[in-house]
């Protein structure tokens, strides 16, 4: 058989393959070779559990397998990677909501496994190869015996150990970009939130921070950080955190105390620039990059995920004008959900927030939720237009904005300063 077919998962956890079964997407779109890749290099494979394996039999009709124990199959692609289609299956009665990760389309094709993805990145800095276990725990013990009493080290050894995060890890390896969480309280309500879940039958991955930092601890590992790190960066607003604008304060002081101790390296914040004042006194302080969350350009979708308190898509955009006017090298964390961001009027309201707002790289990142959690708290996707598709989206993107990069991670680039006011010749300089 040319065409992909259906691969399953057993309830033990074996792949098996149903070659007289075409693969599916989510949506019911046979999926097609060309569209596919080799499951890449350190990917995973995830059963989805109370959902049957579907596909098209020879005379075009879909089929589920009715069989005792067997499970959809999905991958959960490395960071790099951007997924074109989501895991097609039948949902049984008894299903629960799956957990929070970013499912992808997988298939078989002449004894191999593919996914429905594109590499849009260089994963060399997140792959799991780069965190060796055995080192990382060396290392963990080292930086906290060497700072005993500084809970920023000790919230990151949590992370790095137990939810493998690389920005966590970084802060041990002494590289990178890396993490400082600084906010237990959130100004928005994200039905994928990781840290923090209001619905009882949502059960986030991750504990949110219980506690805020002390100016003190973030400048203890920021700045040796900073000073002997390569390509260093540190970054405020973690997976593990809330919304870091709400500790705008403690942040501002120490990107102040920072600076005065030294020059070196980038400091960055990951947030959902809800506060353009907030934000101001930040870039005052000496922040170099930014890196607002969205998914979408239009106010009624952006709104119906983020569930935002106090806040509208307005201010996020004012916030990424005053970062351009700032010298701030801004981007966004586009949350990617195939079928929902590359139809033709989101295309269209993404197109033209960032040439409003003027921002400087796309970091697409594949929104971890189970699909039939979130559609039914979005607008209608027929309102929407028509599916274009992940790869014309990414395709559209790079031919209409041919100065914003397209990525999935953050670089380190300096501010720009002494820059007249809108001035986007240059936004940064690489360190």
């Amino acid at each position: 058989m040319k065409e992909p077919y259906l691969v399953y998962s057993t309830a033990q956890g074996e792949v098996r393959e149903e070659r007289g079964l075409r693969a599916l997407a989510f949506d019911g779109s046979p999926l097609r070779a060309e569209e596919l890749i080799p499951l890449p290099d350190g990917a995973t494979l995830s059963m989805l559990p109370g959902r049957l394996p579907v596909g098209l039999d020879a005379a075009g009709q879909r089929r589920s397998l009715q069989r005792r124990g067997v499970w959809a199959l999905a991958a959960l692609l490395p960071i790099g990677y951007t997924r074109t289609h989501l895991p097609a299956y039948s949902k049984g009665p008894a299903s629960e909501p799956l957990p929070f990760f970013g499912y992808c389309a997988v298939a078989g094709l002449k004894g191999r496994l593919f996914v429905a993805a594109l590499r849009t990145d260089d994963p060399h800095k997140w792959h799991p190869r780069a965190f060796p276990r055995r080192t990382l725990e060396r290392l963990v013990q080292e930086k906290l015996a060497a700072y005993p009493h500084n809970r920023v080290v000790k919230q990151h050894a949590h992370c790095a150990l137990d939810y493998y995060c690389p920005t966590a890890s970084n802060l041990f390896f002494g590289r990178w970009e890396m993490a400082i969480a600084v906010s237990p309280g959130c100004n928005a309500r994200c039905v994928g939130c990781i840290s923090k879940q209001e619905e009882e039958q949502l059960i986030s991955p991750q504990d949110r921070l219980t506690f805020v930092p002390t100016v003190e601890e973030i400048v203890e590992v920021a700045v040796p950080h900073l000073e002997r790190a390569e390509e260093a960066i540190v970054s405020f607003g973690q997976g593990c955190e809330g919304e870091p604008l709400l500790q705008w304060r403690r942040i501002e002081q120490a990107i102040r105390e920072i600076r005065r101790r030294t020059e070196c390296g980038v400091i960055n914040i990951n947030t959902n620039a809800s506060n353009p004042r907030w934000l101001q006194r930040l870039y005052d302080a000496g922040l170099d990059m930014l890196r607002a969350s969205t998914i979408s350009g239009r106010e009624e979708t952006y709104t119906a995920y983020y569930r935002p308190i106090g806040y509208t898509l307005a201010d996020v955009k004012e916030s990424l004008k005053r970062a351009r006017d700032a010298g701030v090298y801004a981007s966004i964390n586009l949350l990617c959900f195939p079928g929902l961001i590359d139809r033709e009027r989101e295309v269209e309201a993404l197109l033209a927030f960032v040439r409003e707002t003027g921002l400087r790289l796309i970091q697409l990142r594949n929104l971890n939720i189970d699909p039939e959690v979130l559609l039914p708290r979005l607008p209608a996707l027929d309102s929407l237009g028509k599916a274009l598709g992940m790869r014309t989206l990414i395709e559209i993107l790079r031919q209409e904005l041919p100065e914003v990069e397209i990525g999935n991670f953050s670089r380190p680039v300096k501010r720009c300063t002494g820059q007249p006011a809108g001035n986007q010749a240059e936004a940064g300089a690489r360190v």
